[in-house]
């Protein structure tokens, strides 16, 4: 997250200038392996260093406070203020080795595609979070719809459809999910393996762990075993605390034009470590970037970029969000 980087230390390098110390402590860390399994970066510092976090009470990293165009003339900012936890699975069928040309009745790979195409296909029943629910509330209000996500028989999906555009904010975070992504087996075309082997992108709501365990047990079925490649904790954070507040108040200054709301990641990030320490962590990354330049859709691209004027907007709305904090 480079952008991010890049304007936190244009803050620091700001205040040192001008002889400016913000009204608490701030820690700042910069972290490695995020988007493998995080054990060398923020993993590392919260169970080997955790003495350099001391006090700290609450955290902000990326993904948030960015502009969200939603095609009506609107610009959102979602804070983020949760996140899915991860279940990275491995997912293992065996049966019996053989000849291609021969029947064979326990064969690893026809196992394993079965199980996979039912994960594929599986339909994850609505798990509405505190967080997912504010969203919704606030977007409501936004748009004039009618939304009670308390009341019996809320269809959330019928709610998505009237959002258009804005309902990709929301969408991935109402339900738990897995994506199969990889698949191994074998070594040549006439050789049944013994083995085959999958990995699923897992990902499970504030909650929804033991939920999301039990649903692969009936899925994966008595002949593949499935096993966590690489798990994290999900997290909620309060979107009535003073600390949001003041993440809303610095984005407002700055873009009174845009609507703030908050929001649910569908992925993970550091918070996750961090967490371990008793830290709250949201997603704020300020960024300002012009209609048509979809952020989110550049994640993990071959170009992933943000205007400069992006950045100098961050820059401003950090500084005032860390200066009142």
């Amino acid at each position: 997250m480079k952008n991010m980087d890049a304007m936190i230390l244009a803050v620091v390098r700001g205040w040192a200038r001008a002889g400016v110390r913000p009204r608490r402590d701030i820690v700042i860390a910069f972290t490695a392996d995020e988007e493998a399994s995080a054990a060398d970066g923020s993993g590392f510092l919260a169970d080997r260093h955790a003495p350099l976090f001391e006090g700290c009470t609450e955290g902000v990293s990326e993904s948030g406070a960015f502009t969200f165009h939603d095609g009506r003339g609107n610009q959102l900012y979602p804070i983020a203020a949760g996140e899915r936890g991860t279940g990275w699975l491995k997912l293992t069928a065996r049966g019996k080795a053989g000849h291609g040309s021969k029947v064979n009745r326990a064969n690893a790979v026809s196992r394993l595609a079965a199980a996979v195409a039912r994960i594929g296909e599986h339909r994850w029943p609505v798990r509405l979070t505190p967080t997912v629910r504010a969203s919704l509330v606030e977007l409501a209000a936004l748009y004039g719809l009618e939304s009670d996500p308390e009341a019996p028989g809320f269809d959330v999906d019928a709610f998505l459809e009237k959002l258009g555009a804005t309902a990709a904010l929301v969408e991935p975070t109402v339900r738990n999910s897995a994506n199969p992504t990889m698949l191994q087996s074998g070594y040549k075309v006439n050789v049944v393996p013994g083995e085959a082997v999958a990995y699923v992108d897992g990902r499970f709501l504030p909650g929804g762990e033991e939920e999301f365990r039990h649903t692969l047990d009936l899925l994966t079925g008595p002949d593949v075993d499935w096993e966590f490649h690489h798990r994290e904790v999900a997290l909620q954070a309060p979107v009535d605390s003073p600390t949001y507040a003041k993440m809303r108040a610095a984005v407002e200054e700055f873009a009174p034009e845009g609507h703030v709301v908050p929001y649910c990641m569908s992925g993970g990030t550091d918070a996750k470590q961090f967490s371990r320490l008793g830290i709250t962590g949201y997603g704020f990354s300020p960024l300002r970037t012009p209609e048509g330049f979809d952020y989110q859709a550049l994640f993990h691209g071959v170009d992933e970029r943000v205007p400069v004027d992006a950045l100098h907007f961050g820059v401003r709305v950090l500084d005032r969000f860390l200066r009142t904090a």
